[in-house]
Order: C-alpha cells, then structure tokens, then sequence
C-alpha cells in the first residue's frame, strides 16, 4: 500500500462509519494495490476545510447541498459538543460553523446528507437516538439572528414496525411532503419507505408506504428519486430474485411496488448498490453497485463495482446496460450514485481504488458506437484527503465538491473542491 508507516489504515477508516452492509462489503473488497501513479488528469485539487474533530466536527460520511448563496451544508457522524455528529455550514471561502450538535433522545449519527424546503428549514434523519432509539426525522429552521432551532419530527418506533436506522438522506415534493427510507424494520424487518406528511397544527404524520420482504429487495440504503410521472424510485442493497444482490425497484404512491431490476453475477453485472438512482432528460435511469462487473480477478474476486443506465421500454420493463466496469486501478467500491452534466456526461466517486487505494473522482463521457470512456479525474492518495463514501455535486461554473471520511493526518474528514 502507498503511503509512509504513519499512515492510517483506509480500511479501518472506511470501516469504522459505515452500516452492517458496507462493513460487509469493504471488508470484501477492500484491496491493495502497488501502484505508483500521477493523476489520470490534470486537476485542480483544493481543501476547503479539514475537520479537526472536536466541537466542528467529525468524519462526514454524507454528501454536500448548496443553499442560493453558494454556501455548503453537511452532517459528520462524529464530533461536535456531544460527540454524536453535527450539522454544519461552509462558505465559499472555508469558514466552517456548526448549526446543530446532537444528543441523546434528539437523535445521534447522522449518516446522511440533507434537503432544503421552500422556507429554507433543513430536514434530515439520524440513525440512533430519538424516543425509542431507533433514529429520529428532524428539522432545523433557520432564526433571523443566524442560529437554528432543532425539532424532531418522528421518532421511529420501539417495534421497528415503522422502520429503523434511517441511513439514507429524505427527498421533499413539492407539497412539503417527505419521502424516506429506513435500513431495517417494517413488516419483515427488510426495510422500509416511508411519507411524511405535516397536519393543519405542524406536526407530522408517518405513513409506511412498502415494508421490503426480501423477495422484493432487503435494506435500502441510498435516497428515493422523485420521477416525473409521481412515482418513488430507489435501490435496496440486497434481496431480489437473482440470489439476494440487490435490486431497483419503483413504488407507486398507492404502495404498489415492482422490481425493475434485481442484481446478478451473470454477465458482468454488478451487485449490491448503496447509491440511489438519478434520471436523465430521457428518463433513463443511471446508477451504481459497489462489487461485481466484468473485473472479478480485482477486489479478491469480488468485482470492483460498476456504473450502469436502465431504459425503459414501451411495454414497462426496463433493460440494463452495464456502462463501466471499475477493475481497481480507475477506482473500486462505489458507495454513492452519480451526478449528470447537461451534456449527460457522468461523475461520482469510489471509497476505494485508484493510484493509492484511497478512492477516486471519475468522469464518463459517452462515446462511438453507444461505447463510454471512463476518466479518472482524481486519485485520493491519503493527504489531504481519502476515501470518499459520498458522491460529488456541481456548482454551477464547472467544479466539484465533496467530502471525504479520512484526512491524511488527523483522520477526521475533509470537505474539497475539484476543477477540472
């Protein structure tokens, strides 16, 4: 493994935040590769700010939201006044302020990333803490004198029948309505997708839109997607019909649930997806595993993971195409979906891979003949950054931003901007 004796072990550090699955699963993929080597391109690399990991903060797992003045939020899973995570707030030019520290029965571990509302309140969820500690839905609403004010909105039960361990970020339509899902729980204690609907006095009402049973998929991990016809999208990170390796499914609003797609080892298709699913202008849909694909000799025979679109066709079934299959070397493990320029080029991360085994920024751009050509526009290389589980977001003027679980020095997470 590149990197000098003082150098932490990315294994553990991709380990130590990360739900039972993707313990699991970077246990089996994690590799090391002794590679020496540059940047795949040239690059502007920047930290926008490391986490010391006390009261600001520490090891944001989640992914970046802009607000309408260019400034960054985010949660950390550790740090802050209690230890047990942190909301907080970044400018253009690196100041950090931390919004909201959880506690106890508010609600600890924040693993996923945030939404805003039409009056500018943040919704997010917790993995633990609330009522019954089984994670907790909670808002922030901004006051006039630049503080926020916390306030749960649902606890999820003791039973689990309800959910528990919400791992993935909320969506919002554009009625307010939240939509989730949590990892376990439910009928089956698969998983679930729940609504979140506020009432006339401004509490809310959780409604359990599909408990998982396996069959139709097992612990979803990743943010629904919202399509234009009305219907929920998402992917669970094992069940299906294929041997358990995951499936995407779409969710009707009357609770009707169809797999369109479950997961197999044939063909080089990948298996176990952690991200969710985006669409493009055409309605296709484009998403990622984190193991398997055509490289099964990379990974300890596991298979690096792969990016792939989903077309629907006029009869309602979906046919997968398989767009990069990641063999190590150009990135390993993809934890999170992807992003879409206009031109409907593609980019996201991998926890792991590249030059130094510390994850990659890539790029996809579709080329002759239907083929795509994979560009690695960053090897993590353990400082100032490494392994990022979160994908990237743009911002407008061509530049990445993201965050990533280890720093190099002080292990406690980083925030970075990329110009290509």
């Amino acid at each position: 493994m590149a990197g000098n004796s003082e150098d932490r072990n990315p294994e553990a550090n991709v380990l130590a935040t990360m739900s039972p699955a993707r313990v699991l699963m970077a246990s089996i993929l994690f590799v090391t590769l002794l590679v020496s080597g540059a940047w795949a391109a040239a690059v502007k690399y920047n930290t926008l700010y490391k986490f010391k990991g006390r009261d600001d903060g520490s090891r944001p797992i989640a992914g970046l939201i802009f607000d309408s003045a260019g400034n960054l939020y985010g949660t950390t899973v550790e740090g802050g006044a209690e230890g047990d995570g942190t909301v907080f707030m970044l400018t253009p030019t690196g100041m950090e302020r931390v919004i909201h520290s959880f506690t106890g029965k508010k609600g600890i571990l924040p693993y996923a990333s945030l939404v805003f509302d039409a009056d500018g309140s943040l919704y997010g969820t917790t993995v633990e803490g609330g009522a019954d500690d089984w994670g907790t839905v909670f808002k922030l609403s901004p006051n006039g004198d630049g503080s926020w004010t916390e306030s749960v909105i649902h606890s999820f039960n003791s039973d689990g029948t309800d959910g528990k361990e919400p791992y993935a970020a909320l969506i919002i339509d554009t009625a307010g309505n939240l939509y989730g899902t949590t990892y376990g729980g439910g009928a089956y204690d698969c998983g679930t997708v729940f609504k979140l609907t506020q009432n006339e006095d401004g509490s809310w009402k959780e409604t359990v839109l599909h408990s998982f049973n396996f069959r139709d998929g097992k612990f979803p991990d990743a943010a629904l997607t919202l399509g234009s016809d009305g219907d929920l999208y998402g992917t669970t990170f094992a069940g299906g019909s294929n041997g358990g390796y995951g499936t995407v499914f779409k969710l009707m609003p009357n609770g009707e649930e169809t797999v369109i797609h479950s997961f197999s080892r044939d063909h080089g298709d990948g298996v176990y997806p952690y991200g969710g699913v985006l669409f493009d202008s055409e309605g296709n849909l484009y998403g990622t595993t984190s193991a398997g694909g055509s490289h099964l000799e990379s990974c300890n025979g596991s298979g690096c993971g792969i990016v792939f679109r989903l077309i629907p066709k006029a009869d309602g079934s979906w046919t997968e195409r398989v767009l990069h299959s990641f063999s190590g070397t150009d990135g390993a493990s993809p934890l999170s979906g992807v992003t879409l320029d206009t031109a409907g080029n593609v980019y996201g991360a991998t926890a792991l891979g590249g030059s130094y085994n510390f994850g990659t920024v890539y790029e996809l751009k579709s080329g002759a003949n239907g083929r795509w050509k994979e560009t690695v526009l960053h090897s993590f290389r353990n400082h100032p950054g490494d392994n990022p589980d979160a994908g990237v977001i743009f911002d407008g003027h061509g530049s990445f931003y993201g965050t990533t679980l280890g720093d190099g020095a002080s292990n406690h997470g980083s925030v970075f901007k990329i110009t290509p």
